[in-house]
């Protein structure tokens, strides 16, 4: 029996669209279809759409939601625009993959959760991270340690800039007005300060976007791998909110995340969890390089002998793995491990950091 495809609109033909999403969805030509595609700039909506041969254009996000053949929507704009695109999209019947952050505020988090409940479609967020191999074998491992000791995550690594340059041709236009340039900081500012309150300062305001953006992926996967924290002990930022390092209590034990992002051209994500006769470690590497695989490294003690191992399940890349578990999802009326609910979670961690991020250190020597 043939598959049935679904029809696709993308709203935003940035970055990751281009290097990611689109790449991705044509690859699987069996499932889906570029039916539709949204973009501000034009000029690049037009290079875009000759390029997938896709001629239904448009400059309105709301437009594009209007279309009726469409099954599912890619929310890949700007963050400031991820809510009115989703929520356009879930009041036209359409289910929709939403990239990280699916949102900055709480607000409107329940917004989004309660236009899909009203109107009985999916929603699910990008944490591709979480689709991978061996992320979700070293769940399985985790859950199998008698105890939990300690755990760290990290995730510092050079600007994307540095690593697309020397990897992806990537499609960008100077046909934006200022007017909307704008528009999208002044939008940004307004919703910044809605979701970290009073005493927000431009650095406590860089963090939070930091965590809402790279810190989203490892925040998320940390989650599920070992919960959520009870507390967050302490945290400290500085180099203007770009670097931040934090502590979490839990039950039995703590765990540090340490981020930051400067211009070494390396990747070093990982999460690793240290019971008491095993350590667990799961490393990704940049997935704007498509293909580069994510590896489960595990070190253990067995009969007292040290062993070490490296499992490198696929070389399919987690985007891929998210995209296959999207299309059953929407055909097989499954609901999906990271919902609108779920990144809640991660906006009220966010916000629990920047709360201690407010709290005066005794001495402040690094600017």
């Amino acid at each position: 029996m043939t598959a049935r495809k679904l029809k696709v609109g993308v709203i935003g033909l940035g970055e990751v669209a281009q290097i990611i999403h689109l790449p991705i969805l044509e690859s699987l030509s069996h499932r889906y279809q570029i039916s539709a595609l949204c973009d501000i700039s034009q000029q690049l909506l037009d290079t875009m759409g000759e390029k997938y041969r896709v001629t239904n254009l448009y400059n309105d996000s709301k437009q594009l939601t209007r279309q009726e053949d469409l099954d599912v929507v890619f929310v890949l704009n700007s963050d400031e625009y991820h809510t009115e695109s989703v929520i356009s999209a879930i009041e036209n019947q359409k289910h929709v993959l939403v990239e990280k952050p699916m949102c900055l505020t709480q607000s409107d988090a329940d917004a989004i959760i309660n236009a899909r409940d009203k109107y009985g479609v999916q929603v699910m967020v990008g944490y591709m991270r979480r689709f991978a191999p061996a992320f979700t074998a070293a769940i399985k491992e985790v859950q199998d340690l008698s105890r939990i000791n300690y755990a760290k995550i990290r995730d510092i690594i050079g600007q994307n800039s540095l690593f697309i340059e020397q990897s992806s041709n990537v499609y960008r236009f100077n046909d934006i007005p200022q007017e909307v340039i704008n528009e999208k900081e002044d939008r940004a500012k307004s919703m910044v300060a809605e979701a970290i309150g009073e005493g927000a300062t431009k650095e406590l305001a860089s963090a939070y976007r930091l965590l809402c953006g790279l810190s989203s992926h490892d925040l998320s996967a940390m989650r599920e791998i070992i919960g959520v924290p009870n507390r967050v002990a302490s945290a400290s930022q500085w180099n203007g909110g770009r670097f931040i390092n934090a502590v979490f209590q839990y039950d039995n034990f703590y765990a540090s995340f340490e981020t930051g992002v400067d211009n070494i051209i390396r990747f070093d994500a990982h999460i690793e969890v240290f019971g008491q006769n095993k350590q667990i470690k799961v490393q990704y590497d940049n997935p704007y390089i498509r293909h580069l695989p994510t590896n489960l490294i595990i070190k253990e003690t067995i009969d007292g002998n040290y062993q070490e191992k490296v499992i490198r399940p696929t070389f399919k890349d987690p985007y891929t793995h998210e995209l296959e578990y999207l299309y059953d999802v929407v055909t097989k009326g499954m609901i999906p491990k990271t919902t609108p609910e779920d990144y809640k979670e991660d906006l009220n961690l966010f916000r629990k950091i920047i709360d201690v991020l407010k709290e005066p250190k005794v001495t402040s020597p690094i600017s």
